[in-house]
């Protein structure tokens, strides 16, 4: 046993160290693998209704080029706009610092000089600074560029390949387990069509709801404060922060006043309420829950490897482990940290609480209110 988790540990930081070294080759795969997933019931609907495979791959790939274009033209447009503002922009932002170092005055022993000195300093450090992001820059825009020119290429492949890479898979195990192999696999698809097509009903209705909302209030760069914030939220728990802070800081510059503040704060307070209690699990469903902290971790780990792609593809490559870890005897207990099934009562009292029984998994299910996977713990195919 203690060699088997030394395997397991030594495996897993083998597995981490060859991610983060193939980061910028594994990043445009898996962002492919999921859009190609996506794809799939376009592609089947086209080969149903008789259409060669080449054209069928290739009118989802153009559906999926014109979806993406369509959203880069409104945020360059949105952009524009906000740009075509710079000088009202600047003059509220000079009013606000203004006010601000009249405040800091009354407060603290610091004059309005001594303030002064202190932010041509911290410019000073600040110019330092974005010189050296800008020399990395052509880098950074070269990557973006390869980026999205191996993804399209990755989605060719994966449709093209599908039932090539189905059978590489079958091959990997026994004949008794290929049952539950394809179980697993059609669940899989399952839940990262659900959720992606989740996450695209999701910034629709965001950025209708709250940019809608804010543009009746008044507030200026409504639509691009609602696009902005839909996008982020697309990140768990961190996106929503960071779109609270670009949206004030948005409404703050666009504005001489501090109550559009507190009025874009309320509204995306009350969106948010809306979007995470009523309408998300009713859009995306419970057939695979992730508990908050590995949500958290993996976002966090996602980033540091591979930036904002890495934490948009944390949550759904958590959520196929998962389904992996929980059809395997040798890894079960890395299926249950991922998972919500928190016990009400401690396994150190209780012993059924130690095993690993398809009647524990579906009493832990009943008592934290998820949906179950089918009758057997199946999913249902489709």
């Amino acid at each position: 046993m203690t060699v088997r988790r030394s395997i397991e540990v030594m495996g897993l930081f083998f597995l981490g160290w060859l991610v983060v070294l193939g980061k910028d080759m594994l990043a445009p795969l898996f962002m492919a693998f999921f859009l190609s997933i996506m794809l799939l019931p376009i592609f089947r609907f086209l080969i149903k209704r008789r259409l060669p495979e080449m054209l069928a791959i290739g009118i989802s790939l153009l559906v999926l080029i014109v979806a993406v274009s369509g959203i880069l033209w409104f945020f360059s447009f949105q952009i524009a706009n906000l740009v075509s503002d710079f000088p009202t922009i600047q003059k509220n932002v000079m009013t606000h610092l203004h006010a601000l170092s009249a405040w800091i005055e009354d407060i603290s022993p610091l004059s309005t000089e001594e303030q002064t000195s202190f932010l041509s300093e911290q410019s000073s450090r600040l110019l330092s600074y974005a010189g050296n992001l800008l020399s990395g820059a052509a880098l950074s825009l070269t990557g973006i560029f390869v980026f999205l020119g191996l993804v399209p290429i990755y989605i060719f492949l994966f449709l093209f390949y599908k039932n090539l890479l189905l059978r590489f898979v079958f091959l990997w195990f026994p004949k008794a387990n290929h049952e539950k192999v394809q179980e697993a696999m059609r669940e899989m698809e399952v839940i990262i069509k659900s959720y992606l097509f989740g996450l695209l009903i999701q910034v629709s209705y965001m950025t209708v709801l709250l940019g809608g909302i804010l543009m009746i209030i008044g507030i200026k760069h409504a639509l691009l404060i609602g696009v902005i914030f839909a996008f982020l939220n697309l990140i768990p728990y961190v996106g929503a922060l960071l779109g609270n802070i670009i949206g004030v800081l948005l409404t703050l510059a666009s504005s001489s006043e501090l109550w559009p503040i507190v009025t874009v704060l309320g509204v995306i307070a009350a969106v948010q309420f809306l979007d995470n209690n009523i309408l998300m699990p009713r859009i995306v469903g419970s057939k695979v829950k992730i508990n908050a902290l590995a949500t958290i971790v993996g976002v966090i780990v996602g980033g540091e490897i591979a930036g904002v792609i890495g934490m948009f593809l944390s949550l759904p490559i958590i959520a196929v482990l998962k389904i992996i870890f929980d059809r395997t005897e040798l890894f079960k207990q890395w299926g249950v940290l991922f998972g919500d099934e928190r016990p009400e009562r401690s396994p150190m009292v209780d012993r059924s609480m130690r095993q690993n029984s398809k009647e524990v998994k579906r009493q832990l299910e009943h008592e934290n209110k998820i949906e179950p996977t089918g009758p057997d713990g199946k999913m249902p195919q489709g």
